[in-house]
């Protein structure tokens, strides 16, 4: 039984470790981790790996798993989603079935409007919960857990048939993209003195999207500040789409998504213009903080009164258990942790420590300590 999910879902499906201890067990945990090629026939499709399904989730026994009934509903972030939809899958199976699982794309900030609304159980997030949404959920009554699960790094990308563009600076990307560019900026000899005069075309997610919330942050100085003459999508699957098929589009969105289609698309290396040069993001740069300003962490929220259902807790139990998040997460394209973080994760889960360790808006440079080891609260 698979996941339901919305008609764009069915087309298709890390933030970094700061200081040397931290890398030395990011890279032990993804020691032969590569991005990952396209299946070979009868090989299990990303997002559905056979591998996992006999994993269980820490604490419960497969026999209780078939025990449970009910529905899990999520929704949120498109970045987040072919992880989600791989536990969903997994845990179905798990479950014989017993528990629906659906799991629907509107964008993070989407995906928190029906959260705080109390539409959902579980809200895919690619950026950390804002202060507007704490505050929504907080006088309707919803208390959150907040769930890092694994890092990303935002892609840009352009189609194989361009051939003049490698490698591109924060300053190049920020020319392009920043809201003055907006009917100015419209060629690549723009761009770059050399590059070809010719007009060039731009594809990214739309504003209720927390990775066009973190790209915007990341590169123009400010969420949400973006030119808008741009082809807008929450659907990633559209994005590549409209960039592969032309050799003058530019456009950008997660890992896992270039990883999934990377025969259909260049990827463009990105300077920081700290003094490190052209980095192409990879799971060894994303964890290791080599790959900026583009590396950031990925969430799920959990709503607090939800997990009082047996079948909402599993689930979450089941998302968090290493076993399964370090298969999964690697084969859907993206960056695990290293294992001892999601028990720090469920450690968190069992003692319910409502409330975020952000201050309510995007935040660069956070290390998985700072993430764990803060003491999640919410705004009094």
């Amino acid at each position: 039984m698979r996941s339901d999910r919305t008609t764009a879902a069915r087309r298709g499906r890390g933030w970094w470790l700061a200081g040397a201890a931290l890398g030395a067990l990011a890279a032990l945990a993804l020691s032969g981790c590569a991005p990952a090629a396209a299946p070979a026939e009868g090989a299990a499709a990303p997002g559905r790996p056979g591998a996992a399904a006999e994993s269980r989730p820490a604490g419960a026994p497969a026999s209780e798993l078939r025990a449970l009934r009910g529905l899990v509903r999520i929704d949120g972030s498109s970045t987040v989603f072919p992880i989600s939809e791989a536990m969903a899958e997994e845990f179905q199976k798990a479950t014989g079935g017993n528990v629906r699982v659906t799991v629907g794309i509107s964008g993070t900030g989407g995906g928190f409007k029906k959260f705080c609304n109390d539409e959902t159980d579980v809200s895919d997030a690619s950026r950390p919960i804002l202060e507007v949404e704490i505050q929504t959920c907080l006088e309707r009554g919803i208390q959150f857990i907040e769930l890092p699960v694994a890092f990303d790094g935002l892609s840009v990308v352009v189609s194989p048939r361009n051939t003049f563009v490698d490698c591109m600076t924060v300053s190049e990307l920020r020319r392009m993209w920043e809201p003055a560019a907006q009917g100015v900026v419209t060629r690549w000899s723009q761009v770059r003195p050399g590059w070809p005069d010719r007009p060039f075309r731009l594809y990214g997610p739309g504003p209720d999207s927390g990775t066009f919330d973190y790209f915007t942050d990341a590169i123009n100085g400010r969420e949400k500040a973006s030119r808008g003459d741009y082809t807008a999508s929450e659907d990633d699957n559209v994005l590549v789409q409209g960039v592969s098929n032309d050799p003058d589009a530019l456009g950008y969105f997660g890992y896992a998504y270039y990883v999934e289609n990377q025969n259909r698309l260049k990827l463009v290396k990105i300077d920081a213009e700290r003094g490190g040069g052209c980095v192409e993001p990879s799971p060894e740069t994303i964890q290791n903080g080599t790959y900026q300003p583009l590396s950031r962490p990925l969430f799920i929220y959990v709503k607090l009164a939800a997990l009082e259902r047996p079948e909402v807790r599993e689930f979450v139990r089941f998302y968090l258990d290493p076993r399964n998040a370090t298969t999964l997460i690697r084969q859907v394209g993206y960056v695990p942790f290293p294992e001892q973080y999601y028990q720090l994760g469920l450690q968190r889960l069992e003692a319910k420590q409502v409330g975020t360790v952000f201050s309510g808006h995007t935040t660069e440079g956070v290390s998985l300590d700072d993430l764990f080891a803060r003491q999640p609260a919410l705004p009094r």
